[in-house]
């Protein structure tokens, strides 16, 4: 085989010949055409483009870094009881919202004072032991509390409010996701528009989750007794906010929900009400 010198003046393999015009023409119309008939990439991180999916997984990134912040599981007897009570809950989840069979569900406690709980998209729990003391929660009690942030998760909230934050302002669908998922807890503007749907969404969650509760056994004039506790831990249990009803308010709802079940059903039904 013929060899042709290099730079370095060594033998090396013959150089290919250059592809001829015509040929880099058909391949370069044989590409665009490719191009021009696949789909455009979706814009993952554009607000508009918002699916519960893109939510759960900026929850578990949220959810992880939060963990970085708290001391977790310190008290083991707590630990315990917390995932004790969760995990029956998140199996009448499962069973109510099919959805929720698939999250990759976490569990987490701390101890850091102004953390209570919450329930984060996709399944991501951190409960506060110094708030269930504080209250001085039972069983029951903690399963209603439990109950309602999972409530949040199950129903979409996050996805909801910020579908809501779209259509109040269609200048958001934009912009990156993130900076919409920052200014509903930041910008007051967008935080008094969304007040009434926050309002109705915390509504929602104190009815289902006294509903999931019930359905995974816990009696309702049990549940409700959370509600009691937070009327007479609160310093303004009378006063309601544009986004939230007031300890009052929650407490009247949860004991006539109570009332309701105990008189119209003899137990919790084998499928949800809703």
């Amino acid at each position: 085989m013929r060899t042709v010198s290099n730079r370095r003046g060594r033998a090396g393999p013959p150089l290919p010949r250059s592809p001829s015009r015509a040929l880099v023409r058909a391949l370069l119309h044989a590409l665009f055409a490719l191009l021009a008939c696949a789909p455009a990439p979706a814009l993952a991180q554009d607000a508009a483009a918002l699916t519960q999916q893109m939510v759960i997984a900026r929850a578990a990134e949220v959810y992880a870094a939060r963990l970085n912040d708290h001391v977790l599981d310190g008290d083991a007897r707590f630990t315990a009881r917390v995932n004790a009570i969760a995990a029956t809950l998140i199996a009448r989840a499962r069973r109510d919202y099919p959805e929720t069979a698939d999250w990759a569900w976490e569990v987490h406690t701390t101890n850091t004072p102004d953390q209570n709980a919450d329930c984060m998209a996709g399944g991501k729990i951190l409960v506060s032991l110094a708030y269930v003391q504080r209250l001085e929660l039972n069983d029951a009690e903690l399963a209603m509390l439990l109950a309602h942030e999972i409530e949040h998760a199950a129903l979409r909230h996050n996805l909801k409010e910020y579908q809501q934050a779209l259509r109040l302002d269609p200048r958001w669908a934009g912009r990156p996701f993130q900076e919409l998922e920052h200014a509903v807890d930041n910008d007051s503007g967008l935080m008094d528009q969304l007040a009434s749907t926050n309002y109705e969404q915390e509504v929602e969650a104190d009815r289902e989750g006294m509903l999931l509760a019930w359905r995974a056994g816990w009696p309702a004039a049990q549940l409700a007794g959370y509600f009691k506790k937070m009327y007479r831990g609160s310093v303004s249990p009378r006063r309601s906010k544009p986004d939230y009803p007031s300890p009052q308010l929650r407490w009247q709802a949860a004991r006539e929900l109570a009332a309701t079940l105990q008189k119209n059903y003899v137990q919790a039904p084998t499928e949800p009400l809703h």
